[in-house]
């Protein structure tokens, strides 16, 4: 098997996992993921999906619209209550207390910060109304289920592949790590992974960064710092996700120094456009339509009085974590353009639009 079939049977098994797990939540807590016009025994219910920041464009652009879509087909006369904090915990806090106050049944909630969440969870499941934590989770408080990608794998993933590029590369020298937001749980769990291989790679950890509210500018103000310092021995850096490896790579680009690979995750549409033209290394695919439409499956069954079994327990609540992919030059046709998560109109625009010929994305 060549590597070309390889990486096409991984993807495929990722994606079969995937499918399947979302599918034994369906049929493992009673529902079909069908339309049910009258939303079982739950019409005319309200569910809160409270989301933490805008600094990640994905929130308002996928998992708003996707989450509201699949609540619609389960329950045509639900009602969607949808709010973004803006990274302040306390509007976040205001926000659940609104949701509350206006009778909703579920609060799916992606927290500003993991710890002061745990207000949120107690004022909910003390009215009854069950929290489902999304994408990152509540560890001081259990909530009444957790949704995600797994979050330290996708932190060992994006390292390893980095690390792995490196050592192909015979290169020398150090990695900087740019991490997520110190008060977000999955921040953490991200942070671990990515230490679990770089820590045992041979290469120094020059230096790491918790980037306060996951804000790109933040990260490239300390890269910045730090190619002054290091300059030429930095040969790779692992950030925690698109928006600071964006940030990272114009700390370089705005230094005049070569741009060495760096790591993102999330799969943004500008995080493909930078790997499409070489200035990013890799990212990650973890289709947000997987856990915004398990989340309202799951919200939808506590809305009916259900209480649907975790595949795993994390953080002593019920959990789905699904497996992600790594995507990088090599295979981001595949897994983003031929699977459907993205068209090449909305990519391949610009100065973008030669490399995409080039690597036959249309």
């Amino acid at each position: 098997m060549n590597r070309a079939q390889m990486r096409t049977t991984t993807f495929a098994a990722v994606a079969v996992l995937a499918g399947s797990i979302l599918a034994a939540c369906g049929s493992g807590s009673g529902s079909t993921g069908a339309s049910t016009g009258d939303g079982g025994g739950a019409e005319n219910a309200k569910v809160a999906f409270l989301m933490p920041d805008l600094a990640s464009t994905r929130y308002e652009l996928q998992d708003k619209p996707l989450f509201e879509a699949k609540m619609k087909q389960l329950c045509a006369s639900c009602q969607v209550i949808y709010q973004n904090a803006d990274s302040d915990a306390a509007k976040q806090q205001q926000q659940a207390n609104s949701a509350l106050a206006q009778g909703v049944k579920a609060i799916v909630l992606d927290p500003v910060d993991s710890a002061a969440a745990a207000t949120i969870v107690k004022t909910a499941q003390s009215q009854q109304v069950a929290v489902i934590a999304y994408d990152r989770p509540i560890p001081a408080t259990p909530a009444d289920y957790y949704i995600s990608f797994d979050n330290e794998k996708i932190g060992s993933m994006i390292a390893q592949s980095l690390v792995d590029h490196l050592k192909a590369e015979k290169a020398e020298g150090g990695i900087l790590q740019v991490n997520g937001s110190p008060t977000d749980a999955a921040a953490g769990l991200i942070k671990k992974g990515i230490h679990s291989a770089v820590d045992p790679s041979g290469f120094k950890l020059l230096a790491e960064y918790d980037t306060p509210d996951w804000q790109p500018e933040k990260a490239q103000t300390w890269v910045s710092g730090q190619i002054t310092q290091f300059k030429d021995q930095i040969v790779g850096v692992v950030a925690a996700n698109d928006g600071t490896g964006g940030g990272s790579i114009a700390a370089f680009k705005a230094a005049g120094v070569k741009v060495p690979p760096v790591t993102g995750n999330d799969a943004e549409v500008a995080a493909a456009q930078r790997i499409i033209a070489g200035d990013q290394y890799n990212t990650i695919s973890k289709p947000i339509k997987i856990v915004a439409e398990a989340s309202a499956t799951v919200a939808y069954d506590f809305m009916r009085g259900k209480k649907p079994a975790g595949k795993a327990t994390l953080y002593n609540t019920p959990s789905q974590l699904f497996v992600p992919t790594v995507v990088t030059k090599e295979n981001v046709k595949e897994v983003l353009f031929d699977s459907g998560i993205m068209k090449a109109a909305d990519v391949c625009t610009g100065e973008y639009a030669k490399g995409c010929d080039e690597l036959g994305i249309k």
